[in-house]
């Protein structure tokens, strides 16, 4: 019996008719259906089984995360810590991640039970925050990427940038993104930055708004150490963001450490979609 569980987005799921749908599917085809108690009170259904989070995603054989790829990136970020693998049902607009229309969530969830199915492992990024005020350092994994960012009413900041402990450049910008090749055809694209294959072993480093012409992204190898340094920003606030989610503040001094994590995100496909193929429905069809 598959131990299935189940991660919907609330607000993109209206009256969670999508999420009911697939629960009583995988309950009719003798699947252990586990979600989270909050969950279990909105729906009133005594029969099934809630859990904390955190053990949906340590007891489950597979997650299904109904939204779209904001969802999923915080699911993926949980999952990845146990190993599970996640499907991802989009009820979003874009859905690069949750790349299965809710259209075709049944076939989808056939072919998941007679394992015609294949896994994608997609690159994780681990985050150390080293704080000039701490002796410790904080620890963070995300999929996508991390942002250091000024905040919105702040001017620019002016970070130094280095790999495997050589010095790059130094930017006076809005900020800095490192992506995964995963996350590049999200906010590292928008800033101009380069489309990689998610199958590739990559990082890119993309300058935010640079007061620089000569500024530039560049691609670093998986086996290298990024440091970025926040040097003295008077009166300017700055922040670290993880996929775009999860914000910390930083202090002058702070070097923030980026390399490829130990984690990885197992990404469940029922289809023969290439990520060419994607990319042109997602990317290029949104331009028609």
């Amino acid at each position: 019996m598959k131990k299935v569980g189940i991660i919907p987005n609330i607000e993109k799921d209206i009256n969670l008719n999508n999420t009911l749908t697939i629960i009583d599917w995988l309950i009719k085809n003798n699947c252990s259906v586990y979600i989270p108690e909050d969950l279990a009170k909105i729906l009133g259904k005594p029969y099934l089984s809630s859990r904390k989070t955190e053990d949906i995603y340590k007891d489950s054989d597979f997650i299904i995360v109904l939204g779209g790829d904001g969802t999923f990136l915080s699911a993926a970020r949980n999952a990845a810590v146990y190993d599970t693998p996640i499907l991802g049902i989009n009820l979003g607009t874009l859905g690069f991640l949750a790349e299965v229309e809710k259209a075709s969530s049944l076939k989808a969830l056939e072919k998941l039970l007679k394992e015609e199915y294949s896994i994608e492992k997609r690159m994780m990024l681990e985050v150390k925050v080293k704080d000039c005020k701490k002796e410790n350092a904080q620890k963070l994994i995300c999929l996508n990427d991390i942002g250091i960012t000024r905040s919105s009413l702040s001017r620019i900041i002016n970070l130094k940038v280095y790999i495997n402990n050589q010095f790059v450049d130094h930017y006076s910008a809005d900020g800095v993104i490192v992506s995964t090749p995963t996350g590049s055809t999200a906010y590292n694209l928008s800033a101009g930055g380069p489309i990689l294959n998610p199958n590739s072993n990559m990082m890119v480093i993309t300058p935010i708004c640079p007061h620089s012409l000569s500024a530039r992204s560049f691609v670093v190898s998986d086996e290298d150490i990024i440091e970025i340094e926040i040097c003295e920003n008077h009166n300017c606030d700055v922040i670290l963001t993880i996929d775009g989610q999860l914000g910390y503040n930083l202090n002058s001094n702070d070097i923030i450490q980026v390399k490829k994590s130990s984690y990885s995100t197992k990404l469940i496909k029922t289809s023969d979609y290439s990520f060419y193929d994607i990319l042109r429905k997602k990317i290029v069809g949104i331009r028609k």
